[in-house]
């Protein structure tokens, strides 16, 4: 298979040629060359993309993915620290399902107060013990940051 032409990549992936650039600054991808002014990539490019796509979804950095990803080789997933990212989802998916059932049970409570149903009270109890428990969380990458700010 011939090189992909940047606007190819861009199309068959949806990522933006910017982004591809950038990934590319950061030593995420590496073009192959240049025809014209449009950077080649490897057809190889798209698997790649897939797993930084699947990276950015299950909560990892650029700087992250920088460290795991080798400019031309394969790369080097260090297998704890995937468990430690899935372990920190599985807590993220209870604390949003206890949240969700909350809301839920909230909004079809027949008690003419939410705080005098007890299922709802209980709710809020274990969440609260919940949240007095949990451990630090780390650091927000720098776009969750900026979108929970504003």
């Amino acid at each position: 298979m011939t090189d992909l032409d940047i606007a190819e990549v861009a199309r068959r992936t949806g990522v933006p040629p910017s982004t591809l650039r950038y990934y590319e600054e950061r030593g995420l991808i590496a073009s192959t060359g240049r025809r014209g002014l449009r950077r080649q990539f490897d057809p190889g490019v798209l698997e790649r993309l897939g797993l930084i796509a699947l990276g950015r979804s299950a909560g990892f950095s650029i700087a992250e993915m920088t460290r795991m990803f080798t400019p031309l080789g394969r790369p080097e997933i260090d297998r704890r620290v995937l468990a430690a990212r899935a372990d920190e989802i599985d807590r993220t998916i209870r604390e949003l399902t206890a949240v969700r059932d909350s809301l839920r049970h909230a909004a079809e409570c027949p008690a003419p107060s939410h705080l005098e149903c007890p299922t709802f009270r209980r709710l809020v109890r274990t969440a609260a013990a919940g949240a007095s428990r949990a451990a630090p969380r780390p650091a927000l990458p720098r776009r969750r940051r900026a979108a929970e700010a504003g």
